[in-house]
């Protein structure tokens, strides 16, 4: 099996991907390797003496060792900065880098008694523009095989984040990541609007996704480190079907008119580390919706020897609905990067208004938070450890406007690797002022008290080299207040059948005890309730591997939350709750998600595959709790589900082999 990735000063991207040839081969000497890159897989200049930085890196598994060609100083923060040269690469010319990709899938779904199916086409387009710049398109794409979603029962102020799965947009990105504004999942997510109906009407469909109609990217670094990326994808019009319960007429109501989501960065590197960035994001859509830009400037600077550095950033963002709204955010640090003591000093503000929803992603805002970090670890193996890392941490938290004191947290963990390669660590972590959430009672101005807690937790992970591997986590909150507490705990097993099957199980079982949340509101008063919440999470993996070209994965999840309202109160000014008897909601709620995926894939030619998926999904939520397992199950699979099939072909097609087929076919 081969594996690739981009590797710069900002880490390591596994999602990027080439196309080579590799073979291996175990012989009386050892173990050998030859592996053959095509020169349109990579970057260089037309130049008659080439001359390219290099380095070679072996892992060896069964002594978790890793071996460079060039030596690399384990002391400093960047594997970069220690590349050999390969000299002696005369009169080569850089060749066309053009590809083509198309694709051709089919679908059926099976979903409440009702059978449709349908078929898709369309193409992935890579171009070399020059030595330094790609560029990359996508028609008319197709994501009904990327990976599902792990949605959870969200009691919190804030949206949940959930990973990237669309190939496009995992691949080759690490210039658009940077400073944290562009959040691709924004790029054909939900619609911005919610149709507006009269009390006779209800909506019979809204539209779970906006369909996106193309993408592209361009990105590369100069010869002098100038980093340039530039996205763009256009979104379609989307509708959503209101009917009128009276007269039984429906109408159509735009919740996403066309939009273009823009994202642009340049990036500047120099002295080795350093670097100066530019990042601009915006959207803009069609008619009287709602428009958003932001920018950003960054800097890393580091010193002559990567010792020490300097970072931060100045942000903006605009959203134009009618009516302009301007917010900020700024962060400056101070870090100590190499050695085995290291340590750092920051902070960052944000104000109320601060909103890259559209196009980022924005949770916490109107706070200020001061954090220092001092960190130890070894450099080299002693006669008990491989590793060593002890982190301390303490940091501070203000509300802005009007100014009032968060929280202050001290947290400390540790992490351990023995000679057994076992991996295991703990720590702590207490606020001992209590803590005022100015989220959760959902109102600007307003906040709860919280009481100070006391989390403690520990981990192991056994020897990843053996057939048998496990692993646990047990965290555990205690707060300052009686009968309140929270556990989180994970368990986790892995076998290795043989090189070619493995299974993967993972159970997390959470448990929260007297926990206050948001309850509701009235025109007078803010509703907070007591609750009981529990979770548990199943996740199976599992791989068969037949040879190098193909493979079937078995993909399992099934997430259970419930959650039991003991009391309601009401939310005073100073945050404290007194008892009421006025909000008799019921909020009480069981929540469900199953998924299966069974997918088998046949790489049948280099960057070519062909994907046979099978889906089983289905969720539900109740406005009970304590349900037995039995009766969870049956209500569970009582509700509609969905059964697709789905066939997606897609074959690589490089410029410079049909044009070398086509010289053949013209001398035959």
């Amino acid at each position: 099996m081969q594996f690739d990735a981009k590797l710069t000063t900002d880490g390591e991207d596994d999602t990027w991907n080439s196309i080579w040839y590799s073979g291996a081969k175990i012989n009386e000497k050892g173990w050998s390797v030859e592996i053959k890159i095509p020169y349109s897989e990579l970057r260089f200049p037309k130049s008659n003496v080439q001359e390219w930085g290099m380095n070679i890196f072996r892992r060896i598994q069964r002594i978790k060792a890793s071996y460079d060609w060039n030596f690399v100083d384990n002391a400093k923060n960047s594997y970069t900065l220690f590349d050999g040269v390969l000299q002696g690469i005369e009169n080569i010319n850089p060749p066309t880098r053009l590809s083509f990709t198309p694709y051709f899938s089919t679908y059926i779904n099976s979903f409440d008694g009702k059978t449709t199916a349908n078929f898709n086409g369309g193409m992935d387009v890579k171009y070399g523009i020059n030595d330094a710049f790609t560029f990359d398109m996508t028609l008319i794409p197709d994501f009904g095989q990327a990976n599902f979603d792990n949605s959870i029962l969200n009691l919190t102020p804030f949206e949940q984040q959930f990973s990237e799965q669309r190939t496009f947009f995992t691949e080759g990105t690490e210039l658009f990541s940077k400073g944290g504004m562009f959040y691709s999942r924004r790029v054909g997510g939900e619609p911005s609007a919610y149709p507006t109906i009269a009390t006779n009407e209800e909506v019979m469909e809204y539209p779970s996704k906006v369909k996106l109609f193309n993408a592209f990217k361009i990105s590369g670094r100069t010869k002098k480190g100038l980093g340039i990326g530039f996205f763009n994808g256009v979104t379609q019009r989307m509708e959503a079907t209101i009917v009128n319960n009276e007269t039984g007429e429906t109408r159509k109501e735009v919740v996403e008119p066309w939009t273009n989501y823009n994202v642009l960065v340049f990036d500047q590197r120099f002295s080795g580390n350093s670097s100066v960035s530019l990042v601009n994001t915006n959207v803009t859509r069609d008619g009287s919706f709602r428009d958003a830009n932001a920018t950003g400037i960054l800097w890393d600077l580091n010193n002559k020897k990567n010792t020490y550095k300097t970072f931060g950033s100045l942000k903006g963002s605009w959203v134009m609905n009618g009516e302009t709204k301007f917010g900020t955010r700024g962060e400056a640090g101070f870090e100590k990067i190499a050695g085995k003591h290291r340590f750092s000093i920051n902070g960052n503000v944000t104000t109320k208004d601060w909103d890259i929803n559209d196009v980022g992603f924005s949770t916490k805002t109107n706070f200020a938070n001061y954090n220092a970090w001092y960190g130890y670890r070894i450099l080299q193996p002693t006669k008990t450890f491989n590793n060593i890392y002890l982190n301390f941490n303490l940091n501070y938290y203000h509300r802005l406007e009007p100014f009032i004191f968060q929280n202050f947290v001290f947290n400390h963990n540790n992490s351990f690797t023995d000679k057994n390669f076992r991996n295991f660590g703990g720590g702590i972590e207490f606020t001992p002022l209590g803590q005022n959430d100015i989220y959760e009672p959902r109102t600007f101005g307003r906040h709860l008290k919280v009481p100070g807690y006391f989390d403690s937790w520990v981990w192991f992970e056994s020897d990843t080299r053996k057939k048998l591997q496990y692993n646990f986590t047990v965290d555990y909150y205690a707060f300052d207040q009686k009968g309140r507490n929270q556990i989180f705990t994970n368990f986790g097993l892995r076998y290795r059948f043989s090189d070619k099957f493995n299974v993967n199980w993972s159970f997390n079982p959470s448990f929260s005890n007297n926990e206050t949340g948001f309850a509701g509101k009235s025109d007078t008063d803010i509703f907070i309730g007591r609750r009981q919440r529990n979770t548990y999470e199943n996740a199976l993996t599992s791989k068969y591997t037949f040879n190098e070209k193909t493979a079937l994965t078995l993909t399992f999840r099934h997430y259970f939350s419930d959650v039991t309202y003991k009391q309601f109160y009401t939310l005073n000014q100073d945050g404290s709750l007194t008892n009421t008897d006025n909000f008799t909601n019921n909020l009480n709620g069981t929540y469900n998600a199953w998924n299966v995926d069974l997918r088998f894939s046949w790489w049948f030619a280099p960057g070519s595959q062909l994907t046979l998926l099978y889906r089983n999904a289905t969720s539900n939520y109740l406005e009970i709790s304590r349900l037995n397992v039995t009766k969870n199950y049956d209500m569970l699979f009582s509700e509609p589900t969905v059964n697709n099939f789905s066939l997606k072909l897609t074959y690589f097609l490089d410029y410079n082999r049909i044009k070398n087929w086509t010289k053949k076919k013209n001398k035959g």
